[in-house]
């Protein structure tokens, strides 16, 4: 490992918490992978893209989606090519490493230098999708049965591993990974994300957005509670339209920016209409 790896400082445009980096920190050292959990908008993604800035190496992003195996991360053997070539093409098939594609993990493995891997979103695969990758992140290898290669990581990446807690996550993978919950920012911190963004806005919209922001959020029956990316896209919308600052907590504008579902927006709606106001709340 090289010397510049020694910490995570934060960087420029990421509100990191001491525990969150003392986490990153720890997994680094001790060579394991760091689990993130915590609410859709709390900057879990945000946080890998965080580190490749200020440890100055690439970041290869692996998404997880619902169909996401894990043999898709390590290689892919293109038989279909190779078969159409062996019909229609001049070239030698019997290179079989020529039809072999690398997966996220395996282009983190044969980077020539150190790079920070993300796999984003884990819950969204299957229940047996962490338990087939306890080897390769592990071991740091795997092995290619087309070619008879074993594929070893030249430099041990950095891994950043991401749930929405959508499920439980098996207990032998979670014994390899180093853990950290992001909670959710108090408006102190917000205020700090905000400034981050945003710079030094008008100190009367902050308070006005965030004193509605949190508000709506205390509300018991919100089917999805808005996030920070959310409050974020807020901020934006009330600037370009230039809303009046003295009526956001009562009028709520721009509903839509904040809410997503239908009866939370409804619910909004019917509280306006009955002529109450959050400023009651």
């Amino acid at each position: 490992m090289s010397n510049k790896l020694d910490t995570f400082k934060g960087s420029s445009n990421y509100v990191a918490t001491d525990e969150l980096m003392n986490a990153v920190n720890v997994s680094i050292a001790l060579k394991k992978p760091l689990l993130i959990k915590g609410e859709p908008g709390t900057g879990k993604t945000m946080l890998a893209e965080a580190i490749s800035e200020s440890l100055g190496m690439p970041l290869i992003i692996w998404s997880i989606k619902s169909t996401t195996k894990a043999q898709d991360g390590l290689y892919v053997y293109d038989t279909v090519q190779r078969l159409y070539d062996s019909q229609f093409g001049e070239g030698d098939v019997s290179d079989i490493s020529q039809y072999i594609k690398l997966g996220k993990l395996g282009e983190a493995f044969t980077s020539d230098q150190q790079v920070v891997l993300l796999i984003d979103e884990i819950d969204k695969a299957d229940l047996e999708f962490p338990n087939d990758l306890l080897w390769e992140l592990d071991k740091m290898e795997f092995y290619i049965n087309e070619t008879k290669e074993t594929i070893t990581a030249k430099t041990r990446p950095i891994v950043i591993i991401t749930s929405n807690a959508e499920k439980e996550l098996p207990d032998a993978f979670l014994r390899r990974c180093i853990f950290h919950y992001i909670a959710f920012p108090d408006e102190e911190k917000m205020r700090e994300i905000i400034k981050v963004h945003f710079g030094d806005l008008d100190e009367k919209l902050v308070n006005a957005a965030c004193e509605a922001f949190y508000k709506i959020r205390e509300m018991d029956d919100l089917q999805k509670k808005p996030s920070t990316s959310e409050l974020l896209d807020w901020l934006q919308a009330l600037m370009l339209s230039g809303a009046d600052v003295d009526s956001i907590v009562e009028k709520i504008p721009y509903v839509g920016v904040l809410l997503k579902k239908n009866q939370d927006i409804d619910m909004m709606y019917e509280i306006k209409e009955k002529g109450y106001s959050l400023k009651r709340w």
